[in-house]
């Protein structure tokens, strides 16, 4: 049977659209900055429970893990109920950690309600929020999704003095209350995600009106097939319907087929390989500035300058990227933003006292911001916004082991060592090689695409490629009937058949 169905609309690109970005800025930034603004707490929560420092560091290790890990669950649930209830009850699990989290009495628990639970619940914030952007933008994509990448470091600015005026006031118990509850406004942001419908009533209509003229021709066509012998359907059809193994079921949700994208495998072994340096700087900044002499209010204040700077870049890059003349070339200038990240971190040992540091802080957060208004963007671009919720999901569990393995990676140097200098430039070498990669490989695959349609349309446009079967047919019926000797020998034979049936 057949059924009138009606392409859903293309994105808006505008209107309710800013909503969304809004609800998308809010909940992207609790994802990437909650995890870094609870270290505030973990000094008291040491002493509390008397654990060690790497004890305590698992509960962020656990939540990030936990983040990125879940990434194609949160695609599958996405595929499956859409954006809106995912984020809603991402927030829900948010909060619900955070609280249970204030009541524990072992680090264990810690583990699971800070770790598990609310790391859940920040990845089921986190890869829908993206994923509805592509759906409602097209030509302003970049643009929008700077501007929700952007809620990362207003939220993270908000966060410090935020947690530590609670942490002054309440404690880490009291602090984690009341962070549950600001959690919950995930919930809030993800009811403004609200699904693109179908067609409006008017559109309804006219496609019911078109739809009248052929309706008959279907019924006849269906009703002469279903007379055909050869289209009753049989029982091997319905087994093999029936019989659908578990790893089908899931690439229904979770497009597998990405791993033979070309440029999909590009960008996941770009990315995966960028990830080993990207947040290790971050996350050793402040102690090197220490190390250097640098009194701690001032060495915080270097993390504060470059998240001003990241604040800012992200939704500038993301209007530059939408020009046309970069929108074309947008990997090209992914590319140089990972590189450009790892050569300020290669200089940045070369920076000598604070005013050195200030300067690397505001090109690495100028850096830092390019590449994330930019991650997701190309990624898109790549694959295309249907294919895009299966994308991210399989890249985020591929890039989670080496985000945890960067920090270890350069802590160990710094042990082995005794200076961070090394850190550094294991940390710029590794992204300036990813950074390389990307280009010359993009390179590559502008190139093949560009040789893969030419050819498409050279076989298009050739008339030979596209003889029909009855050419073939007539073709074939005019070299037998045509007369030669090699043909009289059966053309007797014929005759001769032909008198002995008559005879009879």
């Amino acid at each position: 049977s057949h059924s009138l169905a009606m392409s859903p609309p293309g994105p808006p690109d505008g209107g309710w659209g800013w909503v969304v970005v809004f609800g998308a800025f809010i909940s992207i930034g609790f994802a990437y900055a909650f995890p870094k603004g609870l270290a505030i707490f973990f000094k008291e929560i040491q002493d509390f429970f008397g654990t060690s420092y790497s004890e305590i560091a698992w509960v962020s290790s656990i939540m990030l893990a936990t983040t990125y890990g879940a990434g194609p669950i949160s695609s599958i649930l996405v595929n499956r109920y859409g954006s809106r209830p995912v984020v809603m009850f991402g927030g829900l699990l948010c909060g619900v950690g955070m609280v249970s989290a204030a009541f524990c009495t072992s680090i264990l628990q810690l583990y699971i309600c800070v770790g598990f639970i609310t790391g859940f619940g920040l990845a089921l914030n986190l890869q829908p929020s993206v994923i509805i952007i592509g759906k409602y933008f097209l030509k302003r994509r970049p643009i929008a999704n700077g501007l929700a990448m952007a809620g990362s470091p207003v939220m993270l600015c908000t966060l410090a003095p935020l947690n530590q005026f609670l942490f002054d006031n309440f404690g880490w118990r009291g602090s984690f209350l009341i962070l549950g509850a600001i959690l919950l406004n995930c919930c809030v942001a993800g009811a403004l995600f609200r699904p693109i419908g179908a067609a409006t009533a008017s559109g309804k209509t006219q496609a019911i009106e078109e739809g009248k003229a052929t309706l008959k021709e279907e019924v006849t066509k269906d009703a002469m097939e279903m007379s055909s012998p050869t289209n009753v359907p049989t029982e091997t059809k319905t087994e093999e319907e029936e019989g659908k193994d578990c790893c089908e079921k899931i690439n229904q949700y979770l497009d597998f087929s990405l791993f033979k994208h070309r440029g999909f495998l590009i960008y996941l072994i770009g990315n995966v390989l960028m990830f080993l340096g990207f947040f290790a700087p971050i996350v050793f900044l402040a102690p090197y500035a220490k190390h250097i002499g640098i009194d701690e209010y001032s060495a915080a204040f270097l993390l504060s300058i470059l998240a001003i700077v990241d604040m800012i870049a992200r939704p500038t890059t993301g209007i530059i990227a939408n020009s046309k003349w970069v929108r074309p070339r947008i990997q090209y200038f992914f590319s140089f933003s990972i590189a450009f990240n790892g050569t300020c971190h290669l200089l940045c040992p070369l920076a000598s006292g604070y005013t050195g540091l200030v300067v690397y802080s505001v090109f690495f957060g100028l850096a830092f911001g390019m590449v994330c208004a930019m991650l997701f963007e190309t990624l898109m671009d790549l694959v295309g916004a249907a294919r895009f919720t299966s994308a991210v999901g399989l890249v985020t569990i591929a890039e989670c082991c080496t985000i945890l393995l960067g920090p270890p990676i350069g802590g160990t140097l710094i042990d082995t060592f005794g200076d961070y200098k090394y850190m550094f430039i294991k940390c710029g070498a590794v992204m300036v090689l990813a950074g390389t990669f990307l280009f010359i490989m993009n390179y590559y695959n502008y190139r093949m695409l560009a040789k893969e349609e030419k050819e498409r349309k050279a076989k298009e446009e050739d008339p030979k490629s596209v003889r029909t079967e009855n050419e073939v047919r007539n073709n074939w019926n005019k070299e037998t009937t045509q007369d030669g000797p090699e043909l009289e020998p059966l053309r007797e034979e014929q005759e001769g058949l032909k008198k002995e049936v008559n005879g009879t």
